[in-house]
């Protein structure tokens, strides 16, 4: 009888959430720039003054950023960014797939199954990383010097805002 090999055997619940966080942990620090403009682009609006920048594309935001307030401005928020995004990767794949063991009929490639372990898992995990979300949009807000850290900016929302502020944008967030 011929035993298993290494690449045989499926690796465990902890290896897969601990690659998925350390996956999405990489590709945040990577696309990060891209995720501070799209905030700024949103709400430009909200703190426009006079003399603010407007700025008109994603390119030119992240330039304008960079020239204006250094590089380093493209990465603010970075630490509750890639909280949300290890959280919110680690929490899904390790849903989805005991979700998937719990309704697995037998059959390989049952989309209903895989269908329905995606729409909970999703769900799931949004209801448990909203929290983390939000506070990481707000810390890359363009209010500068309105929170002094990540636990700071979550501390005012619950004080001032009550524990619903973690929720804000939860359905569009969802679907």
């Amino acid at each position: 009888m011929v035993g298993l090999t290494a690449s045989d055997v499926p690796p465990t619940m902890a290896v897969t959430i601990f690659s998925a966080g350390v996956a999405a942990g990489v590709a945040d620090v990577i696309t990060f720039p891209l995720d501070t403009a799209k905030v700024r682009l949103q709400i430009q609006c909200e703190c426009q003054t006079s003399s603010a920048v407007r700025y008109k594309s994603v390119l030119g935001t992240i330039t304008t950023l960079a020239k204006t307030r250094g590089p380093m401005k493209l990465y603010s928020g970075l630490p509750a960014g890639l909280q949300r995004q290890i959280s919110f990767a680690s929490l899904r794949i390790s849903i989805y797939e005991s979700i998937q063991e719990f309704f697995t009929t037998g059959k390989e490639n049952d989309v209903p199954c895989h269908f329905v372990s995606a729409v909970i898992a999703g769900f799931c995990t949004m209801v448990l990383s909203s929290p983390v979300d939000v506070v990481k949009t707000r810390s890359v807000n363009c209010l500068p010097g309105r929170y002094t850290s990540v636990s700071d900016c979550a501390m005012m929302m619950l004080t001032k805002e009550g524990p619903s502020a973690f929720f804000k944008g939860f359905v569009p967030s969802f679907l």
